[in-house]
């Protein structure tokens, strides 16, 4: 079965190394057996900690740290997780969808899941609760609600801003399905069980395009890049316009527009139905000389988005302007770029994250430098490749990245320059901008989502088959306020607590 690139390659490449030195006789193994412990050291040495020793200090400051964690076993990997719409709102938690994929081993189907989460809601949860969980539990925080049979691997999940019941799914094909997660029926996962039927299939790649991936905030508009070099582009109105037009058709409430004959949603949990509609693309953009592997739209524009890929290019596009780039950035980064994200409250900066494990952000006023990439900040925290990178929904200089390293780091540009203070991260040698590090992952931290109904709370998922030997973990978090809120409004409500507790005392 075809390996997740990044999360793998490392081992191939490691597992490549052993074969040579193998070949070359003993003599040669031992020296390449030196050399891998050379570079465990020099590993170690750089994170301080093993990631047993790292996992277990994480635990005990977790009642210090989080407001509210939530720790969910996963029996397979989910390579994306992202959070759908707010279902219910209550006293003391809140309840909302949450999109998880399931990458098997083939004994079983894989899976698009769709759960509710019942996300308790700030200053709720008590210290000793959030810091008893088992790892190996499932959190009753987390409930599959409906399971949908995909064809292929799950590798990112897109939900459509307009109606977040609509979500697109990348998978190892040249194909973007899109899925109506309302009207999809509930599907049993087991061997041999027919695949669920798509609502829709964006046609149009050349090549497989498994993880570049985005939907655009402002129209029904889907992003796509892969492995043919391409950034493809489609509308999703296009569909629903052809379908409007057809007599016998009519628009299936929480659809979210899709019009649909009412038999086609017959046939219960077996979803045998007719063949998926498609589309084509409404334009295909040519500018990378190597696999494309994320892409982003602006935020203010349906007609602008960027991508960024294996040519260690980000490259800026218009559509109004043709499908030619109009900027290219070549050496944005010193190596392959895994991830892109546009500031929602500032067009001009986008992050991008790399596997020379670092971030970088740029100002798009001014990207070049000499005819190379001259990022306004290099952010240096990970000491292992960069899967992904996501602004804050809430604060315009805040935003998230997670690594290989298993590490995920929350980030303040506007911190760089200023001495750090009791808010944020106590440690001398800490990268400039790194106010928090969620390290509650012994692997991979393959994605994670801001919630933009509760903004400081995230999920993480990581792929933990090659240190622990299971499946995954997915976790929901929110670290304290006291972290992240004003210096000034933290010392007044401190004041008010020690004031609070003398009182009790002399009573």
């Amino acid at each position: 079965k075809k390996q997740n690139k990044r999360c793998r390659g490392w081992l191939l490449e490691k597992e490549r190394e052993r074969e040579r030195t193998e070949e070359g006789g003993k003599e040669k193994k031992s020296r390449g057996e030196e050399r891998r412990e050379e570079e465990r050291r020099e590993e170690k040495e750089k994170s301080g900690m093993g990631v047993n020793e790292r996992y277990t200090q994480w635990k005990t400051l977790v009642p210090v740290l989080y407001d509210w964690l939530a720790n969910h076993n996963l029996v397979w990997p989910s390579l994306s997780c992202r959070w759908g719409p707010q279902l219910e709102q209550a006293t003391y938690k809140n309840r909302q969808r949450l999109y998880l994929s399931e990458q098997t081993d083939g004994s079983v189907p894989n899976t698009l899941v769709i759960a509710n989460c019942e996300v308790v809601k700030p200053r709720v949860a008590a210290a000793e609760h959030i810091s008893q969980f088992n790892e190996e539990a499932r959190s009753p925080f987390v409930k599959k609600y409906k399971t949908i049979i995909h064809p292929g691997e799950v590798n990112r999940i897109r939900e459509l801003p307009q109606n977040t019941n609509i979500v697109a799914t990348h998978t190892d094909s040249p194909d973007v399905l899109i899925w109506d997660v309302d009207s999809q029926p509930n599907r049993h996962a087991v061997l041999g069980a027919t695949e669920s039927c798509p609502d829709l299939i964006l046609t149009g790649h050349k090549d497989d395009a498994e993880f570049a991936l985005a939907m655009c905030p402002t129209e029904p508009f889907v992003l796509s890049g892969g492995k043919d070099k391409l950034v493809v582009l489609w509308s999703i109105q296009d569909h629903i316009s052809t379908l409007a037009a057809e007599p016998g058709l009519s628009k299936s409430p929480g659809s979210g527009g899709f019009p649909n004959k009412s038999a086609s949603k017959a046939g219960g949990g077996n979803d045998k139905r007719t063949k998926s509609p498609s589309i084509g693309p409404r334009d295909v953009y040519q500018g990378h000389t190597d696999t494309v592997e994320d892409v982003q739209f602006c935020p203010s524009s349906a007609q602008e988005f960027c991508s960024v890929g294996d040519d260690s290019c980000l490259v800026l596009w218009d559509a109004r302007a043709g499908c030619t780039p109009v900027v290219k950035v070549e050496k944005a980064h010193n190596a392959d770029l895994h991830c892109v994200d546009w500031n929602p409250h500032d067009v001009n900066l986008i992050l991008t994250g790399s596997a020379d494990n670092s971030v970088h952000m740029f100002d798009r006023r001014n990207l070049n430098l000499g005819g190379v990439g001259a990022p306004v900040h290099k952010f240096e925290g990970h000491n292992a490749a960069v899967l992904c990178v996501q602004w804050s929904p809430d604060k315009s200089s805040v935003f998230g990245t997670s690594a290989e390293d298993g590490i995920l780091n929350i980030w303040d540009y506007k911190k760089i320059g200023k001495k750090q203070d009791s808010t944020g991260l106590k440690v001398p040698t800490a990268p400039p901008g790194l106010f928090f590090r969620h390290a509650g992952h012994r692997d991979k931290v393959v994605d994670f989502h801001w919630n933009a109904s509760d903004p400081w709370t995230i999920v993480s998922v990581s792929d933990d088959g090659e240190s622990t030997g299971g499946g995954g973990t997915l976790q929901i978090w929110r670290m304290i306020d006291l972290i992240h809120r004003a210096e000034e409004d933290v010392l007044v409500e401190l004041e008010n607590f020690k004031t609070h507790i003398l009182a009790c005392e002399r009573s």
